[in-house]
C-alpha cells in the first residue's frame, strides 16, 4: 500500500497497516530519519520505527528494499543530492574533514501542496529565493544519507517542477575525473534511471516528466569538484520512485510502469 499524507497521519496509520501485514510504501518523511533526536526535531509524531524498515533509495538500497515490510520513500532533495555523493563517498574520493556543500533548486512543486504567498505565482515569477537556511528538514535526511556535515541550502526557483542540485566537493589528492566515471560506473553500471552524463552537465528540461536522474561532474586540477544532479520531484522525487520501490518489492522489471 501507498501512503501519501501528511506525517503525522502516516505516523498513525503505518504501524497498524504493517502489524497487519501489509506491505507499506510511505511517501511522508514521518519515518526517514534513524536518529532517535533528529526524529524527535523534524517528525516529533512518529516515536518508533517498525521492524522491517527500507530507506527507498532504490539504485543505493535495492537489497534491503526487495525484503522490506515498509519503505520510507526519500525526500526529493535528498535523492538528488545523495545519487551524486554516495558513489563518491563510498570509493573514498572525497576528502575527509572539509564542508560539503549543496545548492540545491527546486520548482514550485516541490514547495508543498499548501498555498502560499511565498508560492503564488506572482511572488515566484521573475525571482529566485534561498528559504530554510540551517533549519529544512532534508539536510538531517542528508547527512544520515552521507555520514558528513552539509551545507544545504535550497532554493525556490519559477519553474513548476524539477530539481537541480549544485554540488561543491573537495577531493582526496589525486583524484581525477575518469576516476569519478569509474565510481559512478561501479555504482550505477546498467541501472535504468541513473544517467551519467560526465562533464556535459545535465538540466531539469532534460529529466522533467521521467523517472530518470542525471548525474554531471567537472574536476579542477586543484582537487575541486563540482557535481550536478537533476531529478523531476514529483517523479523520482517521490511517486516514480514510490512505484520504482513497489517493483523491487514485488520481485518485477523495475521500470514497470516508468518507461
Amino acid at each position: 500500500m501507498f501512503l501519501a499524507l501528511p506525517d503525522k497521519a502516516a505516523a498513525e496509520l503505518a504501524p497498524t497497516l504493517i502489524e497487519a501485514g501489509v506491505r507499506v510504501i510511505d511517501l511522508s518523511g514521518a519515518f526517514r530519519l534513524r536518529n532517535d533526536a533528529q526524529r524527535a526535531r523534524w517528525y516529533p509524531e512518529t516515536h518508533a520505527l517498525p521492524e522491517g524498515l527500507a530507506y527507498g533509495l532504490t539504485e543505493l538500497e535495492r537489497t534491503a528494499v526487495v525484503a522490506a515490510r515498509m519503505v520510507a520513500n526519500p525526500g526529493c532533495y535528498p535523492t538528488s543530492a545523495l545519487l551524486a555523493l554516495r558513489p563518491l563517498l563510498e570509493a573514498g574520493l572525497i576528502a575527509q574533514g572539509v564542508d560539503i556543500v549543496i545548492d540545491a533548486k527546486s520548482g514550485v512543486s516541490g514547495a508543498g501542496k499548501t498555498p502560499s504567498e511565498r508560492t503564488h505565482f506572482s511572488e515566484v515569477h521573475g525571482s529566485v529565493a534561498a528559504y530554510g537556511v540551517f533549519g529544512h528538514r532534508h539536510g538531517a535526511e542528508i547527512e544520515q544519507g552521507t555520514g558528513c556535515a552539509v551545507n544545504f541550502v535550497p532554493h525556490l526557483m519559477p519553474l513548476d517542477r524539477g530539481i537541480l542540485s549544485t554540488i561543491y566537493v573537495r577531493l582526496t589528492p589525486g583524484t581525477t575525473e575518469e576516476a569519478l566515471a569509474s565510481a559512478y560506473e561501479h555504482a550505477f553500471g546498467g541501472e535504468p534511471f541513473i544517467r551519467l552524463v560526465g562533464s556535459a552537465l545535465p538540466e531539469i528540461k532534460h529529466v522533467a516528466h521521467t523517472n530518470f536522474c542525471d548525474v554531471g561532474w567537472r574536476v579542477d586540477q586543484s582537487g575541486r569538484a563540482v557535481l550536478v544532479s537533476v531529478i523531476d520531484n514529483l517523479l523520482k522525487g517521490a511517486s516514480g520512485q514510490a512505484v520504482q520501490n513497489m517493483n523491487v518489492m514485488l520481485g518485477i522489471d523495475q521500470t514497470t510502469g516508468l518507461l
